[in-house]
């Protein structure tokens, strides 16, 4: 099978990527925005793998050939979508309807990755998929939160024309995150490798539910020959839930820093509060994630030491 990952030297495109050549031939669209190439390094000279240099807002991507595609493409973490406001919109709507145009030339199925963000900041404990959020749409978050939330109409728009399937996508972690991304695991880890403070914002007490990369892989690995039809969003994620600070405390212990603990003022429309409830994808797909939170953590510890 022909497979196109838009995005794919990204965090989860690289990890998706290094498992789908092994049986199939990968084409990875990526303009490197926000991504970096060491992140393919151990592949891109693969036999099945092909790299084109592009991005997917521009037609040029439009004759592509392919027999499914996963698109994930997108700046994801604030740090680059605040830097970025006006490519992750563009991307997120003009670049889905581009990949739209080459799923329907080629008659295949789609993947596309929408996102937690979608729902803001919940007031509602376990977001299920009818909960129609609470997101600020003038803030600095807000490119990404209502771009994603544009990209998802437009699937509905489309959902007559084209098959796909809808995963919003919950906190991700593991190996190939980029050590400045300024998300929650990636700051915490390097700055307990450092021996450095880890710089919490606000109290602590909101929480996230993170899942390793190993899973959300498992998952995204058998959409491409599922012949289940399902055109409405599903949650993906780990259903645990954790504060902030019980996060820190476990990446202080397991890493064996010497850390210490730093408080500082929350950032504006932080959501308080992340725990999917799954079990939309456990009907459908049977899925639900396996790896524990402390060895998928031991496994993140053990590649950004090996990047610092």
């Amino acid at each position: 099978m022909k497979i196109l990952i838009t995005g794919g030297s990204g965090f989860i495109g690289s990890n998706l990527s290094r498992r789908l050549i092994r049986n199939h031939e990968v084409i990875v669209v990526d303009n490197f925005l926000t991504s970096n190439k060491r992140n393919i390094s151990d592949i891109i000279d693969h036999k099945n793998f092909t790299l084109i240099e592009e991005d997917i807002c521009n037609n040029q991507i439009n004759d592509i050939q392919c027999d499914f595609i996963y698109n994930l493409a997108c700046p994801a973490s604030p740090v680059w979508y605040k830097k970025y406001p006006n490519e992750t919109i563009k991307t997120s709507i003009y670049g889905l309807y581009n990949v739209i145009e080459i799923a329907k030339k080629n008659n295949c199925k789609l993947f596309h990755a929408s996102t937690s963000e979608v729902y803001g900041d919940p007031q509602i404990s376990e977001q299920d998929e009818n909960y129609y959020g609470n997101v600020n749409s003038f803030g600095e978050r807000s490119c990404y939160d209502e771009a994603k939330r544009c990209a998802e109409s437009i699937l509905y728009s489309n959902k007559d024309v084209i098959n796909f399937y809808l995963g919003r996508i919950f906190n991700t972690y593991g190996p190939f995150m980029a050590v400045n991304d300024g998300r929650v695991i990636s700051n915490f880890i390097n700055q307990a490798i450092r021996n450095e403070p880890l710089t919490i914002y606000g109290n602590g007490l909101q929480t996230r539910s993170i899942c390793y990369i190993d899973d959300l892989v498992n998952l995204l690995e058998v959409l491409h020959s599922s012949d289940i039809s399902y055109h409405k969003p599903f949650n993906i994620g780990n259903n645990i839930e954790l504060s902030i600070l019980e996060i820190a405390k476990k990446i202080i212990k397991l890493s064996k820093s010497e850390s210490k603990i730093e408080f500082l003022n929350i950032g504006k429309d932080d959501p308080l509060q992340r725990k999917p409830l799954l079990k939309k994808v456990n009907k459908l797909f049977g899925w639900s994630p396996k790896t524990t939170i402390d060895k998928g953590i031991l496994n993140t510890i053990t590649h950004f030491r090996e990047l610092l």
